[in-house]
């Protein structure tokens, strides 16, 4: 996640923070969700989507340096009900990344509601999130890598854990797009991740956030409460040159604390995230050989932790896929929930699919859903073939 944390700012424009990053694959498509908005913060004052932002899921062919396909998604302003008119365009070639470019107007709808067109369907509103950490824990990482110690856990009780993010709600878009898509199909080698942009005073358009690999900004920038980091409006092709140092220099830090490296300069480096693709045969794994996002299975923050630490970090914490009680008596829901309407009744249109079709999906979602933020194109197949 990039900001899910509890700032003033955060509440004051939650709008622009990119929660959550999820792709994987439905029915002979490939499902974009975008999260944004947590109300972590407590009540927000404009719930809904920006009216004055791009909302663009970038997707990144055979490992290139930059997007071949921009999706992006616009909102107009909220009427008595709340409801929004949304726009979605698709922004090709060397046009998906300019920001003057108009691209190709797929469909228009409401939030809501689903809307399809031309093997696209797009639905927008407010779900439950099924994100899940113990912030307590965080903050021991954070004050390891910020002070370049070992992360003290002899307190932590994972056992006593408990989920942060229980009970709470983002604004989600969820996008779906055919395989017969040129960039899809089937075998396909693609990056994907995501952005905020705002409407200037200039007549231009401003980056505000991004997202990607799991965890950077909670772990690498806690205190980027203002969207002051240049990560922010950096393009992810820039990222290893200008945060590659700095990163894993903290990790290194933080191993040699440890003492779990016999080099930990090396380990640090090894953890900067790169900028490759993989392919979508791959099966889902946050790891060193392969950062292919993560499945439903797996606990993200805890890889993520562990890895930054080079130690084990338990969390205490598991994903809840069919809506039950973690062990911590934290509820979390999935995206798999988006597709089937489970467990607490439809979320969109297509969870009024029959039974067989639902069942598909929902084991589709289940075994291969990946998740993943920051902005360092990742790698998001998580497809077994």
């Amino acid at each position: 996640m990039s900001h899910h944390l509890d700032t003033p700012l955060a509440a004051q424009n939650g709008q622009l923070y990119i929660d959550d990053l999820y792709v994987f694959r439905g029915d002979d498509s490939t499902v974009f969700i975008m999260d944004v908005n947590s109300d972590i913060t407590g009540a927000h004052a404009d719930p809904g989507f920006h009216p004055e932002a791009r909302y663009e899921f970038k997707v990144h062919a055979d490992g290139s340096d930059f997007e071949h396909l921009t999706y992006r998604v616009t909102f107009g302003e909220a009427d008595s009900s709340g409801r929004q008119d949304l726009r979605l365009h698709a922004v090709t070639g060397t046009d998906a990344r300019d920001d003057t470019a108009t691209g190709e107007l797929v469909l228009t709808g409401r939030t809501g509601e689903p809307a399809s067109a031309a093997g696209t369907t797009i639905w927008a509103g407010r779900i439950a999130d099924s994100f899940y950490i113990d912030l307590s824990l965080l903050a021991i990482v954070n004050g390891a890598i910020a002070k370049g110690t070992a992360a003290d856990l002899s307190r932590w009780r994972p056992d006593s854990a408990q989920n942060s993010f229980a009970g709470t709600a983002v604004e989600s878009i969820v996008l779906e797009v055919s395989h017969q898509h040129p960039l899809l199909r089937p075998g396909s080698r693609i990056g994907v991740w995501c952005a905020t942009k705002l409407a200037t005073d200039a007549g231009g358009w401003r980056q505000i956030n991004r997202a990607g690999h799991p965890m950077m900004w909670p772990v690498f920038w806690p205190g980027d409460t203002d969207f002051s980091n240049p990560a922010n409006a950096r393009h992810p092709s820039e990222d290893l040159d200008a945060a590659g140092a700095y990163i894993g220099g903290q990790v290194g830090s933080v191993v040699a604390a440890t003492g779990t490296s016999d080099d930990p300069d090396g380990y640090g480096q090894a953890v900067v995230p790169r900028r490759a693709a993989v392919c979508r045969g791959h099966a889902g794994k946050l790891g060193f050989a392969i950062r292919n996002g993560r499945t439903l299975a797996d606990n993200a923050p805890e890889a993520m932790l562990s890895q930054v630490t080079n130690t084990a970090v338990p969390s205490g914490l598991t994903p809840s896929v069919e809506g039950t009680p973690g062990p911590a008596a934290s509820r979390t829901w999935c995206p798999s929930d988006l597709l089937t309407g489970t467990p607490s009744g439809p979320r969109f249109g297509w969870s009024e699919a029959g039974p067989r079709r639902r069942a598909r999906l929902a084991e589709r979602a289940a075994l291969k859903s990946v998740w993943c933020n920051y902005g360092c194109r990742v790698m998001t197949r998580a497809d077994r073939g």
